[in-house]
């Protein structure tokens, strides 16, 4: 019988490394932060990319999403149906939209991952609620991070509360150990499983990243091969931060005030 999996060593990270990845993270709260004062009705998706890859620099850092793999911008805004990895352009926000701000930060070679979601003038209830219920979703993910207890457990424990809401949680995308690199392992889904996963350790980094749909889960990828929607054409939200396992708990390093 297949036991749970333990990690590799390489996925166990040593201080200095962790405190690297510490420092980006910090760029990115601050980037994040300036971002809050500055996103509202009537500027483009383009203008946050600009902003973020001015305030990047001026950071002497980089953004780990432009051109990797052939994304040309250095931020992903992701709109209304938009599950994720949506591409800035010339697309003006207006009232009522909810859109994902998702950055990732390279600094000194180290990667901090995070995203927050923003409504835009008078929102519907529905978009409200669903913004409100995935960022609970998160919250209660990163409270299931203890040392020597399985990884599924964190998507065990936002399926339960996206159902309870009437939500459902998308399956083609997860989370990730980031770090030293923009995705490695482990894997976080964010749905239940019944498999034994991951065992989580202290020093593993990751993301925890629900992608939360008011209508079905099912999602498709557009033709320019990036931007993932919702096949219902629902809305969709996600948060994300980038979590340290600790030998008592967690400790976001995203987290900043929020």
């Amino acid at each position: 019988m297949q036991g749970y999996i333990m990690p590799s060593k390489e996925l166990i990270l040593l201080p200095e490394q962790i405190q690297g990845i510490r420092e980006s993270a910090d760029v990115s709260i601050h980037i994040m932060d300036e971002l809050d004062k500055r996103i509202e009705e009537g500027i483009t998706t383009n203008q946050i990319d600009k902003w973020v890859s001015e305030m990047t620099k001026q950071a002497g850092a980089y953004a780990a999403t432009l051109g990797y793999n052939g994304f040309p911008k250095s931020v992903c805004t992701s709109i209304n149906e938009c599950v994720c990895h949506g591409i800035p352009s010339e697309r003006k926000l207006k009232d009522g939209d909810i859109i994902n701000v998702d950055i990732t930060t390279i600094l000194n070679g180290y990667y901090s991952d995070m995203s927050r979601m923003y409504m835009i003038g008078n929102v519907s209830d529905d978009a409200r609620r669903l913004v409100e219920v995935t960022k609970r979703c998160l919250e209660i993910g990163i409270e299931k991070v203890k040392p020597y207890t399985p990884i599924g457990n964190i998507g065990n424990a936002i399926n339960d509360y996206a159902d309870e809401n009437g939500c459902s949680v998308v399956r083609a995308l997860c989370g990730h150990g980031v770090g030293l690199n923009f995705h490695n392992e482990p894997m976080v889904e964010h749905f239940r499983t019944e498999e034994k996963t991951m065992i989580m350790v202290p020093g593993m980094v990751f993301t925890i990243e629900p992608m939360i749909n008011l209508g079905d889960f099912d999602c498709e990828v557009l033709d320019d091969d990036w931007t993932v929607v919702t096949k219902d054409n629902s809305l969709s939200a996600q948060w994300e931060h980038t979590i340290l396992v600790t030998q008592t708990g967690y400790e976001i390093l995203t987290g900043g005030n929020k």
